[in-house]
């Protein structure tokens, strides 16, 4: 069985202490449920054994595009039902699914170069319009589910959160401290005073904005700009001919004749 998760465990030195107590690392690496989550006899229990077999605090990092939402609510479900703490540790990206498993944690870390994204759950459905409006509500119920567990974190307004997941907005480790998605940046410790890099400006991506941005550009430099009524009246006035001038011409054919 090919598992999306694996465990460290080692003895260290309690440097308050000098006691020997066991440290467990949990990596969650790829896309939730990528092969054996659906399993759902199986895994789900596995998981939940390896998590209980031992005691203490436990460390989590966390380096995966999403995935299956069910999967990342279980995992988030036992871990916010963990005793111990749970620090979270984004070394790569926590999107989708990932952001969820994220909120669990009594802590969460963000290397500074590490994103985060959230954005609006999917499915595939087939049927007659009854079927699709039973998976457009089982998406807004979803939505609502997922909103939960980034309310509890960033104590935000549900509507910008929803918003926010609208636009399936992107953070960098600022900006997601600044919303509350994270508590603290990944530094290296040291002694020495250094200077507060923190920068003027977050960054925060949405790729429905940017994608009407780009539409308006197109639509704007495509745009055919329809003649004025009062050039169309001067050119239809311009090529017109008078009806005194048609009469004239009749005259000289009569007289022609």
């Amino acid at each position: 069985m090919k598992k999306f998760w694996k465990w460290k465990n080692q003895t260290v030195i309690n440097q308050k202490t000098l006691e020997e107590v066991q440290e467990r690392t949990l990596f969650l690496n790829g896309t939730i449920a990528e092969d054996s989550w659906f399993d759902d006899d199986v895994t789900p229990k596995l998981f939940q054994s390896e998590l209980i077999s031992g005691e203490g605090d436990i460390t989590v990092w966390i380096n995966s595009p999403g995935g299956d939402c069910v999967a990342a609510a279980q995992i988030y479900n036992m871990l916010m039902d963990y005793k111990g703490n749970v620090t979270i540790k984004i070394d790569g990206i926590a999107a989708s699914a990932a952001s969820v498993i994220a909120m669990a944690g009594t802590k969460v870390f963000m290397s500074p170069v590490s994103m985060l994204m959230i954005h609006n759950p999917a499915t595939m459905a087939w049927g007659d319009s009854a079927e699709m409006k039973k998976a457009i509500s089982m998406l807004d119920e979803v939505k609502e589910s997922i909103i939960n567990a980034y309310e509890i974190k960033t104590r935000m307004n549900r509507v910008k959160l929803s918003h926010l997941m609208d636009s399936e907005t992107w953070m960098d480790a600022h900006k997601a401290v600044e919303l509350g998605f994270a508590d603290d940046i990944l530094h290296r410790e040291t002694n020495e005073i250094v200077e507060d890099l923190t920068p003027t400006s977050n960054m925060m991506f949405s790729q429905v904005a940017v994608t009407n941005s780009l539409m308006d550009k197109i639509a704007h430099h495509c745009k055919i700009d329809k003649p004025k009524p009062q050039i169309q009246q001067e050119q239809i006035n311009s090529k017109s001919t008078k009806a005194d001038s048609l009469m004239s011409r009749l005259n000289l054919i009569k007289n022609w004749r």
